[in-house]
């Protein structure tokens, strides 16, 4: 099933109040159907590097980087992983599985809907290489006139740096910015920016994974 002309989605998605004056997207779990994915890759690295992760863990933790994630690990647990290495890993297990990663089509239509009317951008905890490849490979690089990832800020998500470099990027202010994501440190970044925040979980009809839960 490919992803619906915008002519088909509801109305209300499609509808930006007349303040917003750019759109920004989160990537994994926001437009791209990518965290069973990232999951399935986090069990198998760990069980290769013979560490505990739970999922409850991982979805909690959704937009942090794997370099951080293993660093948190590490004071947690004790443990002595590099994160870098780990996060290597990681990666590579991930993008040897992305010939199935599928668009999500309801916030890709948004996108698609607004492009050319409104200036467009990724905004993502994941790595530049990664999430480059992950939207040409669903062919929708060319929506969005800017991608920031982890490499580009200091502080990650829930800080609200990376949403902020977004706006800048698309020349935006941040208030007038409305944002898409399906993670709660995620959405907190969003509203520390200033943001408008739309939680996609809302319309995909996607569980809300919290941390302790």
């Amino acid at each position: 099933m490919g992803t619906p002309h915008p002519t088909d989605l509801p109305g209300d998605l499609l509808r930006i109040p007349d303040h917003i004056r750019g759109l920004i997207f989160d990537c994994d779990g926001t437009i791209a159907d990518t965290m069973p994915l990232h999951w399935q890759a986090w069990r198998e690295v760990a069980a290769r590097h013979r560490f505990p992760f739970a999922e409850q863990r991982f979805y909690a933790l959704a937009g942090v980087p794997s370099r951080d994630i293993v660093r948190m690990l590490n004071a947690e647990q004790g443990l002595d992983l590099d994160p870098l290495a780990i996060a290597r890993d990681k990666e590579a297990t991930y993008l040897a599985q992305l010939e199935h990663v599928g668009p999500i089509e309801l916030v890709v239509g948004i996108a698609r809907a607004h492009h050319g009317r409104l200036p467009l951008a990724v905004a993502s905890g994941g790595s530049r290489r990664v999430i480059e490849r992950v939207l040409e490979h669903l062919g929708i690089r060319s929506l969005f006139q800017a991608v920031v990832t982890n490499e580009d800020v200091t502080r990650q998500k829930p800080a609200p740096d990376i949403f902020l470099e977004a706006a800048r990027r698309l020349g935006v202010p941040p208030q007038r910015c409305r944002a898409y994501e399906d993670a709660e440190l995620g959405l907190a970044a969003i509203r520390a920016a200033g943001m408008e925040a739309v939680d996609v979980r809302d319309f995909l009809n996607l569980p809300r994974r919290r941390g302790g839960d």
